[in-house]
């Protein structure tokens, strides 16, 4: 006989359900004040932890009046330049009953500093604070950007936060190995869980010698991570369980490690940006869901922390709505489904098993090149190289209709979206907040101690000079009102500054096939300008997302055109003059931050100034309909966005903008 209502009820009681994850969003932007409103609006919808996005100049040690700060405050982020921005950020909000993830890096010591100050000064017991700092420089060398100093100086910072927070801050996570980017930046998933892994590996490395040998399992306890999860769930479901065996053999073969407890995988996901789509945008809701099933099905690999972009992220900053909106999501999978309930649901399933073994022994396999070559650090150029290879490789897919996306290159035809008509379907970040951010910290500058200060800078520039643990004097830096960059300014004179590579080279690729149009074009129009077509790719302000930049560089040398493209964070000067020096066709400007409008005006007039006026510009970026139309009307000759996916058409807008007959004919 079948059970009864009442049988099945008691036997659903009987099993225990697991806690649910974390649950976040990934928010900040404007001032520390309207960031602190989002906080508490998403803890009394749910919220069961923070995840703290800061702004760029606060992302690459920069106080917001410095010149590459222009355009830049508050629009990715929150800005946070000193104490009093950081006690704004968390009033109200007690820091010893939260669970607080800041996703920093090159700056890392510095907001973990802020941070327990303000703990402090809340009168927390700062031995129960629980969170996490990013502090993954590798990865931004290879994908994000935000890097400041040279890789070892940098990896010894890491190890800094790392060893203070061990021995004063023990539930904090000091370093959160951050394998998002890779995959955003177009890695394969032996690529991830590879340059992940190596990138864990250096920072073990670099702890193991600053604490007793007894000691040094639970440091590595501490060691979390923060992946991506694509739309190919069951490969990345796989990923993930692949990851955990990985680094569970890592740490008892290479480390001897032996207490399973320090050997767990630990961390939190945001699932896949770079897959969301600009057409049919509502389609993202669906994507943003089978993402998550990846890191939430597999209890042997699920996430500890979920984060969730909203439906709208690649149209611009999403709204409280459409954050609450991502956050119900996650709710309903953790409160109204019967998940939590069950013990794994993939345990000796030969296709998951087959498929997590070929993903550990690629990854295996290429940890063995890059131990090879010496390690993560060592590895830096081959590493961006390869995701740039691989990115193209993606793209060209996509191009050839091999990978399909719905609504992008199949079923592109569709009913408008109700969801992105009207006003207000995305946030807008006030241009006024930048005065007013500068006014902000004008005032605390004359209000502080200047001695105190001083003498706390001394103090950090002795401490870093000497080799010495950062941290406390960072504290007492912090304490005595110095900003974020006046810290980082002390870091770049001790350790001086870094530019990373491109992964860009100026050979040709064997990835020409299906060019040979372009190419015969791109050949005419040298011939009528009397030399090869120069094309200019620059970067303006500090948005370090470099992808785009890349690809669009890449296929412009394969077909055949004399690229120059010298990477990210560079001035609209140092763009004008390379424009000058280079004597470009044309000018390609790639801005993913938002800070499209002030940046790109600034160089259109730099460029009249200097008499390069007539050059042809193009930009490109997550730029709304109006202020796409806005800069045509300063004079930029194409706007692309992420629907323009389609390279080849790009490639063929720019040999149209050289050409001396077509300019002609005008």
């Amino acid at each position: 006989m079948s059970k009864t209502h009442e049988d099945r009820q008691t036997s659903r009681s009987d099993r225990q359900a697991d806690r649910p994850w974390l649950i976040r969003t990934y928010s900040g932007h404007s001032t520390a004040k309207a960031s602190n409103a989002l906080y508490r609006g998403n803890l009394a919808k749910g919220q069961t932890g923070l995840s703290v996005a800061f702004d760029l100049p606060t992302q690459t040690g920069y106080d917001s009046d410095h010149v590459l700060a222009r355009g830049e405050v508050g629009k990715v982020g929150v800005p946070i330049c000193h104490l009093g921005d950081m006690r704004t950020l968390f009033d109200q909000i007690p820091l010893d009953q939260m669970n607080t993830s800041m996703t920093i890096n090159a700056t890392a010591p510095w907001l973990l500093a802020l941070y327990i100050a303000v703990a402090e000064e809340q009168g927390a017991d700062v031995t129960k604070l629980q969170g996490t700092v990013q502090n993954d420089i590798i990865k931004e060398y290879l994908s994000r950007g935000t890097y400041v100093c040279p890789p070892k100086p940098s990896l010894k910072l890491i190890g800094d936060v790392a060893e203070y927070c061990y021995a004063n801050v023990p539930k904090w996570n000091p370093m959160n190995v951050c394998s998002y980017h890779l995959q955003e930046a177009g890695a394969t998933p032996e690529q991830e869980l590879a340059f992940a892994l190596a990138t864990a590996i250096a920072v073990l490395d670099e702890l193991k010698p600053r604490v007793p040998p007894e000691d040094f399992p639970a440091l590595c306890g501490r060691i979390s991570f923060f992946v991506n999860a694509g739309i190919r769930f069951v490969t990345e479901m796989c990923k993930m369980r692949a990851f955990v065996d990985l680094w569970d053999e890592i740490l008892l073969d290479r480390y001897g490690v032996e207490n399973p407890k320090f050997r767990r995988f630990r961390y939190g996901v945001q699932v896949n940006s770079l897959g969301l789509t600009e057409q049919q945008p509502e389609n993202n809701v669906y994507r943003i869901l089978i993402e998550m099933l990846a890191v939430t099905l597999s209890k042997k690999a699920r996430a500890r922390a979920v984060q969730l972009p909203a439906w709208n992220e690649a149209l611009g900053l999403p709204r409280p709505w459409d954050q609450q909106w991502s956050m119900r999501m996650q709710q309903i999978m953790a409160y109204e489904t019967d998940l939590l309930e069950y013990d794994d649901l993939f345990d000796n399933n030969p296709a998951v098993d087959a498929r997590v073994a070929a993903l550990k022994e690629g990854t295996r396999h290429e940890l063995e090149t890059l131990d090879g070559m010496g390690g993560a650090v060592a590895a830096i150029e081959y590493m961006k190289a390869r995701l740039v290879d691989s990115n193209a490789e993606r793209l060209n897919r996509i191009e050839a209709g091999e990978t399909v996306v719905v609504g992008v290159n199949k079923w592109i035809e569709g009913e408008p979206s109700p969801l992105t008509s009207g006003e207000g379907g995305i946030l807008t970040v006030d241009p006024a907040v930048e005065a007013e951010q500068i006014e902000r910290l004008d005032d605390w500058r004359a209000a502080r101690d200047t001695a105190a200060v001083e003498q706390a800078l001394a103090d950090l520039r002795s401490a870093a000079t000497s080799g010495a643990n950062i941290m406390e004097p960072s504290i007492t830096a912090a304490k005595a009102g110095v900003t974020t960059g006046e810290w980082a300014e002390v870091m770049r004179e001790v350790f001086g500054e870094y530019r990373g590579p491109t992964g860009v080279s100026r050979a040709v690729s064997n990835k020409t096939e299906g060019l040979d149009d372009i190419r015969a074009a791109v050949d005419t129009v040298s011939d009528r300008l009397g030399r090869r077509l120069k094309f200019l790719v620059g970067k303006p302000g500090l948005d370090g997302h470099s992808n785009g930049a890349e690809q669009i560089a890449f296929r412009a040398r394969d077909c055949g055109m004399d690229i120059e493209y010298e990477g990210i964070r560079l001035t609209p000067e140092e763009i004008v003059d390379a424009a000058k020096e280079s004597a470009a066709h044309v000018i390609g400007l790639s801005i993913l931050s938002g800070s499209h409008m002030p940046l790109v005006e600034d160089t259109l007039n730099r460029l009249r100034d200097a008499g390069l006026g007539h050059v042809p510009v193009i930009v490109g970026g997550i730029i709304p309909a109006e202020d796409a139309k806005t800069l045509r009307d300063l004079g930029i000759a194409q706007v692309y966005t992420p629907k323009d996916f389609e390279l080849n058409t790009i490639m063929m807008d720019i040999v149209s903008l050289a050409d001396p007959k077509e300019i002609a004919a005008e």
